[in-house]
């Protein structure tokens, strides 16, 4: 196969018109896409992914755990919970004073397993 700068590139221009529109058949609306787009957004920060770890692990944790087990201020994790829950990935429950944190969903625990097991691959 043809490469331009590393990258391969098809050395004939054909359209494929079969495969093309089950590929578009196959694609959500955009709504659902920019919300998925958003969702791996919020999953792309090494500390997020460390508090929602955290949070897999242990149930639920309030701020001051996650901030001593992701090494950063607890101002800096109440900051990073805030975008956590607007990406509707944890959510929290309060006792008297005291908030608890805890992964949304089961889907929320598959999809960082999913993300784990297919970052190892590439180690």
């Amino acid at each position: 196969m043809p490469s331009v700068a590393g990258k391969a590139v098809c050395g004939v221009y054909e359209i494929h018109p079969e495969r093309v529109e089950k590929a578009r058949l196959a694609l959500p609306e955009e709504g659902v896409l920019k919300e998925a787009a958003r969702l791996l957004k919020a999953l792309s920060d090494p500390t997020r992914m460390r508090l929602l770890l955290a949070l897999k692990a242990a149930g639920e944790l309030c701020v001051c755990d996650l901030a001593l087990l992701a090494g950063v201020s607890v101002s800096a994790v109440s900051h990073q919970l805030r975008l956590l829950r607007e990406a509707r990935l944890v959510d929290f429950r309060r006792e008297g004073k005291q908030v608890y944190y805890r992964l949304l969903d089961a889907h929320v625990a598959a999809l960082l397993e999913e993300a784990l097991a297919h970052a190892e691959e590439n180690t």
